[in-house]
């Protein structure tokens, strides 16, 4: 459509020189911008991850649904994975890959990769979004519940990565991001083991950077305190803590989850080709303020 503007135009303005008033050339120049305009933004918005494969954990709510409806608008092939399978179903798309495994379990996530690979043809991107909050004291949390939290914060994510390793790698564009959180950057109080369990998995993302470089790119999104169904839960235990929470951001309010999945639809696509090993905060100023 561009350049048939701009071919009309030339081709006006050379056959009836000296004819066409400057002020129509300047509207019909101004028409051609816009339209370039919105061309620019079609093809970064919707073309930018055409022919991708992407597997999303945490698939059924919050950022994960986000995440993969937004990778999914965006011309990706999305396989949506969740370990609740009733609300997978409500989430995703009827035609989309739906993939129930719990991500702890070794052998599950072995067989929901290889189905993803099966239905997919391969794999271009992981996005670990799946995740647990806790904001139990340190004195009073048991160990079965510590040790749950990095189950599925920590090695949840570790177990996806390496089942889909063989994959990636054959990629062109292959990239790995791991939703970790600004309390693996910055912890605050009352929430020692999710900090652990994300402060783990932002070192994770370093060293998987450093070890699969240059093939796969392995990225992690910090995110503030996000408006999520998880995180709703956390507000009625512990609504004075949360009360709190806006004096500690710079832009006074929560995230949407999809601010958050905007990020990760950046550092999956070819336009974050030059970067690995970042964590990048998505926290409304929470980690600077």
């Amino acid at each position: 459509m561009y350049n048939l503007l701009l071919d009309r135009h030339h081709t006006c303005a050379k056959s009836v020189p000296g004819i066409i008033p400057p002020f129509v050339i300047a509207h019909l120049q101004l028409i051609v911008a816009a339209v370039e305009a919105l061309w620019m933004e079609r093809d970064l918005a919707g073309m930018v991850l055409g022919g991708l494969r992407i597997i999303v954990t945490g698939a059924a709510s919050g950022i994960g649904k986000a995440t993969a409806e937004l990778l999914r608008d965006s011309g990706a092939t999305v396989a949506w994975l969740d370990r609740d399978g009733a609300r997978l179903a409500d989430a995703a798309p009827s035609d989309a890959i739906q993939l129930v495994a719990d991500q702890t379990d070794r052998e599950q996530v072995v067989s929901a990769v290889g189905e993803a690979t099966s239905s997919m043809q391969g794999i271009d991107c992981v996005v670990n979004a799946a995740g647990i909050a806790d904001s139990n004291a340190a004195s009073e949390i048991g160990l079965d519940r510590w040790n749950q939290v990095l189950a599925v914060n920590l090695t949840g994510p570790f177990l996806i990565c390496q089942a889909a390793y063989p994959w990636l790698r054959q990629s062109s564009n292959a990239a790995i991001v791991n939703v970790a959180s600004a309390s693996g950057l910055l912890p605050s109080g009352a929430a020692t083991v999710y900090a652990a369990s994300k402060g783990g998995l932002i070192a994770a993302t370093k060293a998987l950077a450093a070890e699969w470089a240059p093939s796969i790119r392995v990225n992690a999104v910090c995110p503030g305190t996000v408006d999520t169904p998880m995180v709703a839960g956390l507000f009625e235990k512990n609504e004075e803590f949360f009360a709190k929470m806006e004096k500690t951001y710079a832009l006074r309010r929560m995230a949407s989850a999809r601010e958050i999945a905007e990020a990760i639809k950046f550092l999956v696509s070819p336009c974050s080709s030059f970067i690995t090993g970042v964590s990048l905060a998505v926290d409304g100023g929470r980690t600077f303020h």
